[in-house]
């Protein structure tokens, strides 16, 4: 699978990356969920922000449909995850809506208003039908939920702002370093079950981490 073939991915269906730290999974558990059939294993793992903990990325749009629908499901699973366990979100992009998309998650993460905002923005697109193509209109959903005009302006314009996915991107890409991707598909026909293979594939790695001593 190509890098393209990949990331693209993530416009047909919600994508879950589970990034772990060693580079083989222990096999000393029953195996439920199997690699090549339930989730997908990539040679050289990156590394992750805490060795000490398991990293899982949500690659999502806000556009996306699946995404919209996976949200309420993802947003109880970080609520009940394991202390020892990292969850980021991924705003994907390969064009310009997405990147206009990805910089409005970037700037509400810049204001401390994830929290407040995120479905909100889930909703205005797929609910509302508001697709949030301008400046204008993200702006005013933004004011609809307590945030002013100047905040917005001086986080959404802001260069960090503007480059980080970007950034995150070439670096996630430029060497397709990704070491496990679950997505539903043939063998995995709901987003529920996905959750189950990322608990699964977390507690797995926790075994490994356990038993390598780090």
């Amino acid at each position: 699978m190509t890098e393209t073939q990949l990331f693209k991915k993530i416009s047909q269906t919600t994508l879950l990356i589970v990034f772990l730290i060693h580079g083989a999974l222990s096999h000393a558990q029953i195996e439920r969920f199997v690699a090549g059939t339930h989730y997908q294993e990539i040679a050289n793992p990156v590394n992750t922000k805490d060795s000490s903990k398991v990293e899982v990325i949500e690659a999502f749009w806000y556009g996306c449909s699946h995404c919209f629908r996976f949200e309420p499901l993802i947003a109880d699973w970080e609520a009940n995850k394991p202390d020892d366990v990292d969850f980021v979100r991924f705003p994907a992009l390969w064009n310009g809506l997405m990147k206009v998309h990805a910089q409005v998650y970037y700037a509400a993460e810049a204001l401390n208003s994830v929290n407040v905002l995120h479905e909100h923005i889930f909703n205005a697109i797929n609910v509302e039908r508001n697709m949030l193509q301008n400046e204008d209109q993200i702006a005013e959903l933004f004011a609809q939920h307590g945030i002013s005009q100047s905040d917005f302006d001086s986080a959404f314009n802001s260069f960090s702002v503007r480059t980080k996915n970007l950034n995150i991107f070439t670096e996630l890409t430029k060497n397709i370093k990704l070491r496990i991707f679950v997505a539903t598909g043939e063998n995995v026909r709901t987003q529920q079950e996905m959750l189950e293979i990322v608990d699964f594939l977390v507690e797995k790695e926790r075994i490994a981490m356990a038993g390598s001593g780090d």
